[in-house]
C-alpha cells in the first residue's frame, strides 16, 4: 500500500469516527433546568426577598429525612396560610412533582419517599403567611 492510499484511508476512518460521534451526541437527551428560565430570571428579585424573609424567621423551618420510615417530615410555622413543596430531580425533570399544603394544615407534614427514584433531589418549599412570602431549599440524597 502506498502513502496516498494510506492517507485517504485515515481520512475516511476519521470522517466515520466524527460522523458516529455526531449521531450519538444528537440522540442524547438534555433537559433544561427550567423551560421558562427567561421569565424566571425576571422574577428573581422576588426570590431573593423570599430567601431574606426566611433568614429573618425566629423559628426556622425544619425538614428531616427519616430513612428507616422512607419519609420526609416538615415542621411548618403556625402562621402559614398557603404553601407548596416541589420535589425537583436535576437528573430527570419528568420525575419532578409538587405537593400543595392546604390552608388548614397540621404543623407537621409528612411526605412519603418510598416511590421516589434513588439519587439526588432538591426540595423547594415556598409558603406565605398572608403578608410575606418565604422560600427554603434543602438537598436530599436517597
Amino acid at each position: 500500500m502506498n502513502w496516498g492510499k494510506s492517507i485517504v484511508l485515515v481520512f475516511i476512518l476519521f470522517a466515520g469516527f466524527i460522523g458516529t460521534l455526531v449521531v450519538l451526541m444528537s440522540r442524547e437527551r438534555i433537559d433544561l433546568v427550567r423551560a421558562d428560565y427567561y421569565q424566571d430570571e425576571i422574577a428573581y428579585q422576588q426570590h431573593i426577598d423570599r430567601v431574606g424573609n426566611t433568614a429573618r424567621l425566629t423559628t426556622p423551618l425544619k425538614m428531616t429525612y427519616l430513612e428507616d420510615r422512607q419519609q420526609v417530615t416538615f415542621v411548618l410555622p403556625q402562621s402559614l396560610r398557603r404553601g407548596e413543596v416541589i420535589f425537583y430531580r436535576p437528573a430527570d425533570q419528568q420525575q419532578d412533582f409538587k405537593v400543595i399544603i392546604p390552608a388548614q394544615h397540621a404543623t407537621r407534614q409528612v411526605i412519603p419517599t418510598n416511590t421516589l427514584a434513588r439519587g439526588h433531589w432538591r426540595i423547594k418549599l415556598t409558603w406565605s403567611d398572608g403578608k410575606q412570602d418565604y422560600y427554603a431549599e434543602e438537598e436530599l440524597f436517597l
